[in-house]
């Protein structure tokens, strides 16, 4: 009898572990499949989040296929964002591939002062009038706007040739200003022509109302600057006349010198194509100019710097910054 009880005892306590262990493996089993049913809604939850994502939120990089291929690399992208200049609006980028450098507020549309004089010397060009022609400096001559002076004064004459060099040297309003009152219809004609021309480059937010740029009305962005000082380039007079470091003239019974308003014509570490400054209060202190930096074409727009040295010291950051990311 008691052997009989220790076998049932024996069978009971087998039994029990058997239904334990099956028990622990029924759990186990729908633990691995409750946590494999959990992931999958947690990933199908993400996936619809990305799918209605709010704008600014990452997605995934579109393939070589899709509209967005023709954004920059990652590694322009970088080298884009090392650069940083402290003019309040700026633009640089590769005059060869158009490639974008550097780009603060670029399409804001802001008055651009003396930059203006590029254009009135196009326009100026363009109706190939005989340069050695005498022009006389009158009382329409004179910045009744802003009240600026000059050192030309009422009744002197000077060759259109040398009206031009001093409007685009050493931005000599005066001189700017009889320019266009000699053009063919007058300086209403001559204002028209500066805006057609702006059109014709596709200058869109960019609008004259007189040669000098003492007005606040002169105004364009930095992205139409780009395509003035493109077309700029193509006239070896400007190119001349924008990048000598001095001019002397000689004017009644006066030799007057002219220098550069560019303080970065003439340094020997500075090649520059064309170029042009301006200053108002309204525009703050502006500078365009293509340059040779670094074995590469660089077109450079500065506007509405605060300080007569900002956009200079802002040309060489970006030189500088440009050179240090090549080391990289």
């Amino acid at each position: 009898m008691t052997l009989i009880t220790r076998h049932v005892s024996w069978h009971r306590r087998n039994g029990r572990c058997i239904v334990i262990a099956v028990l622990t493996l029924a759990t186990i089993h729908l633990s691995f499949f409750s946590g494999y049913l959990v992931t999958g809604e947690a990933f199908a939850a993400q996936a619809g989040e990305a799918a209605s994502a709010p704008k600014g939120t990452p997605t995934v990089a579109p393939t070589p296929t899709s509209k967005g291929a023709a954004r920059k690399s990652p590694q322009n992208q970088d080298s884009r964002s090392r650069l940083s200049v402290r003019s309040k609006i700026a633009l640089v980028l590769d005059a060869n591939t158009s490639e974008e450098l550097l780009v603060k507020d670029a399409d804001q549309v802001v008055p651009i002062a003396s930059i203006t004089k590029l254009m009135t010397a196009m326009v100026v060009l363009d109706a190939k009038p005989p340069m050695e022609e005498k022009l006389k400096i009158s009382d329409e001559d004179r910045d009744l706007v802003m009240g600026t002076s000059s050192r030309l004064h009422v009744g002197w004459a000077l060759s259109r040739e040398d009206m031009l060099h001093l409007a685009l040297m050493s931005s000599e309003n005066r001189a700017a200003a009889a320019l266009s009152r000699y053009y063919p219809g007058g300086r209403p004609a001559f204002i028209k022509a500066m805006n057609d021309k702006a059109a014709d480059l596709g200058m869109a937010k960019t609008h004259f109302v007189n040669p000098n740029g003492l007005t606040s009305e002169n105004v364009s962005t930095a992205y139409d600057l780009v395509k003035l000082v493109r077309a700029a380039d193509q006239y070896p007079l400007i190119r001349q006349f924008t990048t000598d470091p001095r001019y002397d003239v000689r004017v009644s019974r006066y030799v007057l010198a002219y220098f550069n308003s560019n303080r970065l014509v003439g340094q020997p570490d500075w090649n520059i194509d064309v170029q042009k400054t301006g200053f108002t209060n309204e525009a703050g202190d502006c500078l365009v100019m293509q340059v040779n930096a670094d074995r590469r074409a660089l077109i450079m727009v500065f506007l509405d710097a605060y300080g007569r040295l900002t956009r200079f010291a802002d040309a060489r950051r970006v030189v500088r910054q440009l050179a240090l990311a090549e080391k990289r």
